[in-house]
């Protein structure tokens, strides 16, 4: 039992539950099997993004654009979807997931073949694709009555008793743990996060894993563009404006690191859940925006401390290992 706990995974959801039990004190429907459905749908967005960005990061890399894309592309389908009604949804969607994607492209361009800092390439993106939007919607916004109704309604229909936008985030969740935990890629990624120099001399290439990281990370922003559009019934410039530091916080606090090759899907989804109880939470018991603010970054340093210790005392148990072999191999001899 003390050995379950101390997995991260299992130690968030039992944090999580607790901060659960205790806000609904504070707040009597708090812990209701509806408003905790309300709670994982309103966090369903930041799970996509936050697996988008864990995907890059378990490269050792990480974009900072996630949330710019995710405003200029639907920016881009909302515009598209007013312009020409009589589109069918799926065409949509599907140039929601490409635009992200071509978006991505450029990123995993220039950090695999110019070889720029990750940072720095998403750092500038971030800029150039809220620009773009403004450019390409003259900073008008593109409003619920100018969109079709179809196009709205989609995310918000109910199936089995959650609405398909906590479905889509269900599936996400899946098919991103079969590819991470089955496929060559995801292999790749942990591998080059891990150990860089062994990767290469395993035959990984190490830059067109990370461009392809890249380009999953947009098509999965895209996606989230056309669910946050939709959900929300508005486009402007600034949607989403600092999810892509939720994104982010979210991995670190569901224990990736920021080193790369350490973490896993799960981890990120109760990451994003944790924040989702935060901000659903906070205001409930009468807790100020920004208090709220201070409470996300002392929580975001937390995990970023307790996964640093983590990986210093593994490395020293590593090393501890290694010693005790030594002497054995010695007292052998």
């Amino acid at each position: 039992m003390a050995r379950l706990i101390r997995k991260r995974e299992t130690l968030l959801f039992l944090i999580i539950v607790v901060m659960i039990a205790i806000f609904s004190t504070r707040a009597a429907d708090f812990a209701t099997p509806d408003n905790l459905a309300g709670i994982f749908n309103d966090t369903s967005i930041l799970i996509i993004l936050a697996l988008a960005q864990m995907t890059v990061i378990l490269t050792k890399s990480i974009d900072l654009s996630v949330a710019a894309n995710l405003a200029f592309t639907g920016m881009a389908i909302a515009m598209m979807n007013a312009a020409y009604p009589g589109l069918p949804l799926a065409v949509l969607i599907l140039a929601a997931i490409v635009i992200g994607a071509a978006l991505g492209t450029i990123n995993g361009f220039l950090v695999w073949r110019l070889e720029i800092p990750p940072i720095v390439v998403t750092l500038g993106t971030l800029t150039i694709y809220r620009g773009m939007a403004f450019v390409l919607s003259g900073g008008a916004w593109v409003n619920a009555h100018q969109m079709t109704p179809t196009f709205l309604a989609v995310p918000r229909t109910p199936i089995l008793g959650l609405p398909v936008l906590s479905w889509v985030a269900i599936i996400i969740v899946a098919l991103m743990y079969m590819l991470l935990r089955y496929s060559q890629f995801g292999r790749s990624a942990y591998a080059i996060g891990g150990n860089p120099t062994a990767a290469v001399y395993a035959g990984i290439d190490t830059g067109r894993t990370k461009f392809l990281a890249f380009v999953l990370s947009g098509a999965l922003a895209g996606l989230a563009s056309y669910l946050w559009v939709s959900r929300y019934a508005v486009a402007y410039v600034d949607i989403a404006n600092g999810f892509e530091l939720d994104s982010v916080a979210a991995c670190v606090i569901g224990g990736i690191s920021i080193a790369g090759g350490v973490g896993s899907v799960a981890g990120t989804v109760l990451g994003a859940l944790f924040l989702g109880v935060i901000k659903n939470a906070l205001p409930v018991i009468g807790i100020s925006p920004f208090t709220q603010m201070a409470i996300s970054g002392t929580v975001i340093i937390l995990a970023v401390a307790f996964n640093a210790r983590r990986e210093r005392n593994r490395g020293r148990i590593i090393l501890r290992d290694r010693a005790a072999a030594d002497t054995r191999t010695e007292a052998a001899a």
